[in-house]
């Protein structure tokens, strides 16, 4: 994995969207601060989380947490647990594992370079 000279944080990309206040943050940054890993590999210029609640003193509420990367890729993860707090983290772990994801596949699955080297004979190492 290559370093990023701006990597994103939790802290600098998130915004707080409808049904949550910015009196919501710190907890909310607390818990989807363990993305901040994952994170690290995007640019902080190109990188924005959005989360939002719908219908937050309802039984049937439901909490999306959006991720906007780099080269226009979005990410949108839901949860319609009731706790807030279980919801949040239900989101966060999705998103974790849909990140990977994303970064997998940009990732190379074979790189041509090393097998295009030529191996040596084995006739060749005697020792």
């Amino acid at each position: 994995m290559s370093a990023v000279a701006n990597p994103a944080t939790v802290a600098e990309c998130l915004r707080m969207g409808a049904g949550f206040s910015q009196g919501d943050r710190n907890w909310i940054e607390e818990l989807l601060g363990t993305l901040d890993t994952r994170l690290a590999s995007f640019h902080e210029d190109s990188t924005a989380l959005e989360i939002s609640v719908k219908d937050r003193t309802a039984p049937g509420q439901k909490v999306t947490l959006e991720a906007f990367l780099s080269g226009g890729d979005k990410i949108v993860t839901t949860s319609s647990l009731e706790d807030l707090h279980a919801a949040v983290m239900d989101c966060r772990d999705d998103l974790r594992r849909r990140l990977n994801d994303a970064k997998t596949r940009q990732e190379p699955r074979h790189n041509r370079h090393l097998r295009d080297v030529p191996q040596p004979d084995p006739a060749d190492l005697t020792i």
